[in-house]
């Protein structure tokens, strides 16, 4: 009896999960339920997964309504309906109109509308699949209105949007939310009626019992409606069922492009190659993957025609296949690959290819994807409400001062002392938490449907001009969809920047080939770089945690950054084990302590899981779960698939097996342990190799090229570090560093020799529209000649022209900064000329008498602070006190287990909780001659000191050895004050 449920995928309206309502409806004995969440269909796929759990019949369809004023419901016959409801929702969503006041004809849906908007338009023609919806609370009205005459037309429209008043304030919350007001301002006309729950069904019969006609109509429209989706463990695919129009022709292509890629990769293959080689292939083609390698294929395919860098990483880059394809350039027998982790009989998902591409290319890829395929959509993903987002949209509808927000969402309250509104934000803050507040892009996926993506879901046409479906990555892995990972990253630009910069300023020299990545990994000095951790500004190698580790491991191959490129993700360090491969590294003793099956399974990494695929080994020969079963384990190691029953199945015979194996309780939780705290995060072994090969290949340029790369580095939004970092580094190198300049500078940084001519795109404060002005009227008419010769040529204002003057864009002229500002305050009055074209007769100005003026270093840094947000000679040069010793990191090891007294600018932190919760963290530094140290402060030391903010500090600590990484163990630490301002002093 319930035709219109609504979640809360009802975005800022509904207050519980598609799960909740099933649950609802289970304890109020109803056997048949609609979920018909208010222009959106997020839920329908999970509602219809989860719905027959609970004996409950599934019926789907969609709340149309313009600014929350409902005008119909639409409900699907069936799966035809639903996607006729979703292309109706989609159109509009994508072209931003409003729905029409009467539905259009449907062939496989019905349409109720509610008797409401029926009385305000005085709707009286009805097709046979339309009808008037009557709620409880409409009872007495159609007992007086002439409606009542239509027996045939009136169905049951009882809403349902709460189940308690606690769900009704946090609704009311919500909607205050969205029309960004305070909650006492909320209209009525903006929420819904409290009446909007649900009751038992024999209840709901009762109080329409004077109206059996409209049960009648009702059971028969619940009767005719009927939906389905195979979300059975061994469905098929929905993806993309061929590549050429034949799965013959798809297998034969397959294997063709395999045996051309045979030379390239293999210049003498052995039976080892073939082997793999067939195994795969005979794999792949049984289970129907083969259009699946080859879309990736057409993929990289054009981004090689189009000269674009790549990187394919994922679970498939352990496959040969993919490696003579070139989707990957990972060589799974050099490697020694995990098979079973790419592809097993089991499997019933198609291998992960993540393909990296140049963040400036990624959208010409995704273009090309969706014209070159049919069917082709965004994967959706949800952003839901967190604490602090919740706590500061809450206080704002309450009404609460900023400061009161900020004391709240920082958790900086005794809740006890907390007043009645205070404690009313916190609460429904709780309770609003995890909540989707609105549907994002995911940040990679790319489905290619065989079907019309709409069979599954309306779709939105977010800024990036792409449709979106509104289900996430896991509703698809049920339905059978799955994504491409197309990726965006600096790194690959990076690379392809630096060589254009190389050819550009050392031709010579640029006769190398990067993609020689057997060459790269024997060259001593990228090797040298990899052991003394100097990989400032290299991909994945340069943040501080990278660099204690490979100092630690004193890493100086290629293998011994794979591995490393694994042991630093979060699951392997949260367990423990990063420590314990450290010290299983520098101690041959130690490995004896793993498993003899676990060593067994894991030599090369002394017995301890490190790549994802090591999951799959333990559970399968330790554990002896099925393949299957350990790749729901490894899958479920993470999000929302943890809590689910396959997953916990799999947990509990895990734990099982073991004790019938025979092992001790502790070393089966122990070995438990270690697959559940990490096995969501760490990389498959080939996912590594490929991220390690990137790493060499930005090693390369930074050992041979360093300036070029750093440039090219910053043109590419830089990396781990602010941008100031990268350019101190190209100072020690022996590049020389000039501020922007109207004449010389383009709008990213460029590099003449070994001079750095800083882009006017660092200039924070300059609008984009303005830079591109300056650049192209000084690229159709040649350098500006003076200060009014560009006033005369750029329609430009005095607050623009005075951040290019600060900062010296018109040194070339000869002239002090402070002359030539008062001269474009007198040449500019107002708002500035709108040139559309040159002018005929330049004006004659005025020319005015002023004093001399002079201008300091220091001022000079202080502008540029403010122009770029740091000063090129550095901090120390403004400190008010000058450093009192010289102290230094390359001094380090000479006060090992000693006191130092040293100056450092800080340049990364990283703050973290101990075992017990308390906070403690990490600082790095830059002492005064440009040398980076480490330091740590733990809880007692970070509670008092509070180390947060960039800036100059002085530190006292003492100087500690861990596997030879010097760091200090801060004492005390006190931030030191800059000189006052000289231009205001």
């Amino acid at each position: 009896m319930y035709l219109n449920c609504h979640s809360y995928y009802s975005l800022r309206f509904g207050t519980f999960s598609e799960i909740d309502i099933l649950e609802l409806a289970k304890k109020n004995r109803i056997d048949s339920l609609a979920l018909t969440d208010i222009n959106n269909t997020s839920a329908c796929l999970n509602f219809i997964r989860k719905a027959h759990d609970y004996q409950i019949k599934p019926i789907v369809g969609i709340d149309f309504r313009n600014n929350h004023q409902q005008l119909y419901v639409g409900l699907a016959k069936n799966n035809e309906g639903y996607k006729e409801l979703n292309d109706f929702l989609s159109y509009h969503s994508h072209h931003k109109i409003d729905f029409p006041k009467n539905a259009p004809p449907f062939k496989n849906a019905f349409i109720i509308y509610p008797f409401k908007q029926v009385q305000e338009t005085q709707k009286t023609k009805f097709a046979s699949s339309e009808f008037i919806g009557i709620s409880i609370k409409d009872i007495p009205k159609l007992r007086l209105s002439s409606f009542r005459k239509l027996k045939d037309r009136l169905a049951i429209l009882q809403p349902v949007t709460f189940r308690t008043k606690k769900d009704f304030n946090a609704h009311r919350l919500l909607r205050a939310i969205d029309k960004n007001i305070l909650l006492s301002r909320l209209p009525e006309s903006q929420q819904a009626c409290f009446s909007e729950k649900m009751i038992p069904n024999d209840e709901i019969k009762n109080q329409f019992g004077e109206f059996d006609f409209i049960i009648k109509n009702t059971e028969n429209i619940i009767n005719q409606c009927s939906i389905s989706f195979d979300f059975s463990k061994n469905k098929p695919s929905l993806n993309q069922r061929t590549y050429t129009g034949s799965i013959e022709e798809d297998n034969k292509l397959l294997k063709k492009l395999c045996e051309q890629g045979l030379p390239y990769r293999y210049k003498n293959p052995d039976n080892k190659v073939y082997d793999r080689l067939k195994k795969e292939l005979g794999l792949i083609i049984k289970m129907n993957f083969v259009s699946y390698f080859l879309i990736n294929w057409k993929i990289i395919s054009y981004a090689q025609e189009k000269g674009y860098y790549y990187v394919g990483r994922g679970s498939g880059a352990n496959s040969i296949v993919a490696y003579l394809l070139k989707i990957t350039d990972v060589d799974p027998i050099e490697l020694d690959l995990y098979f079973e982790r790419f592809i097993n009989s089991h499997r019933t998902s198609p291998p992960d290819f993540d393909i990296d591409f140049s963040w400036r290319d990624r959208q010409d890829i995704t273009r090309f994807i969706f014209e070159e395929f049919s069917n082709v959509a965004l994967l959706g993903t949800y952003v839901t409400f967190h604490y602090k987002g919740a706590v500061r949209e809450l206080g704002k509808v309450f009404g609460l001062p900023k400061f009161e927000i900020d004391k709240l969402s920082e958790g900086n309250y005794n809740y006890n002392s907390l007043d009645h509104i205070h404690k009313l934000v916190v609460i429904y803050s709780q309770l609003i938490q995890g909540i989707p507040n609105y549907i994002s892009i995911h940040s990679s996926g790319i489905l290619i449907s065989e079907k019309p993506l709409h069979y599954y879901s309306a779709t939105d046409m977010p800024p990036k001009g792409f449709p979106t479906v509104q289900f996430d990555m896991i509703i698809s892995e049920d339905l059978g969809l799955y994504k491409f990972d197309i990726l965006g990253q600096r790194g690959l630009a990076k690379i392809k920047e630096a060589i254009s910069i190389i050819q550009y300023n050392q031709p010579k020299k640029a006769n190398f080939d990067i993609h020689d990545i057997e060459k790269l990994k024997k060259d001593p000095n990228i090797n040298a770089l990899i052991r003394e951790a100097k990989c400032l500004a290299c991909f994945y190698v340069e943040s501080p945690a990278m660099r204690m580790l490979l100092s630690k491991l004193k890493t100086d191959n290629y293998l011994g950054l794979v591995a490393a490129s694994s042991i630093i993700r979060p699951g392997v360090a949260k367990s423990g084990m990063m420590r314990e491969y450290i010290l299983r590294e520098h101690d041959i003793e130690r490995r004896k302590n793993s498993h003899p099956i676990m060593l067994e399974l894991m030599n090369e990494t002394y017995g301890i899981m490190v790549y994802q695929e090591d999951v799959i080994k333990v559970a399968h020969v330790f554990a002896k779960l099925t393949l299957d079963e350990a790749d729901v384990l490894r899958r479920g190691m993470s999000g929302k698939f943890r809590s689910r029953k396959e997953f916990k199945d799999v947990q509990n015979k895990f734990i099982q097996n073991c004790r019938a194996e025979g092992y001790e309780e502790k070393i089966i939780f122990e070995i438990w342990n270690q697959v559940a705290s990490f096995a969501g995060y760490a990389f498959p072994k080939g996912h590594s190799a490929s991220y390690a090969v990137e790493s060499y290949q930005s090693l390369f340029l930074k050992a041979y090229f360093p300036i070029e790369y750093l440039v090219a580095t910053l043109n590419n939004g830089g990396g781990f570090y602010r941008p100031e970092v990268y350019l101190h580094e190209a100072k020690l190198f022996g590049a020389k560093i000039v501020t922007p300049c109207i004449n010389t500078s383009k709008y990213e940084h460029i590099l003449q020799q070994k001079t750095i001519y800083l882009g006017l795109s660092i200039l924070r404060n300059l609008d984009h529209k303005t830079s591109e002005l300056i650049l192209l009227e000084r690229e159709q008419h040649g350098i500006y000649t003076s200060l009014n010769d560009f006033i005369d040529r750029v329609p430009i204002g005095i607050e623009q022209i005075s951040i290019l003057i600060k900062i010296d864009a018109f040194a070339f002229t000869g002239k002090n900064k402070h002359e030539l500002l008062w001269k474009a305050y007198f040449k500019i009055n107002g708002t500035p000329p709108n040139y559309n074209q040159p002018l005929l007769f330049k004006e004659k100005r005025t020319e005015y008498k002023l004093p001399k003026f002079k201008t300091s270093r220091l001022e000079d840094a202080f502008e540029q602070i403010e122009s770029f947000g740091f000063p090129l000679c550095g901090y120390y040069e403004i400190m008010a006190s000058q450093p009192t010793n010289q102290n230094r990191a390359n001094q380090l090891k000479n006060y090992l287990n000693k006191k130092i007294d040293i100056y450092g600018y800080l340049i990364a932190m990283k703050n973290t909780s101990t075992s017990k919760g308390t906070r403690m963290a990490f600082g790095t530094f830059l002492d005064q001659f440009g040398d980076v140290f480490d330091t740590v402060l733990f809880p007692p030391v970070q509670e008092k000191y509070r180390l947060r903010y960039k800036g100059v500090y002085r530190i006292y600590g003492k100087v500690v050895e861990e596997f030879g990484f010097l760091s200090i163990e801060v004492i005390k630490i006190l931030k030191q004050d800059y000189i006052q301002d000289p231009r205001y002093t």
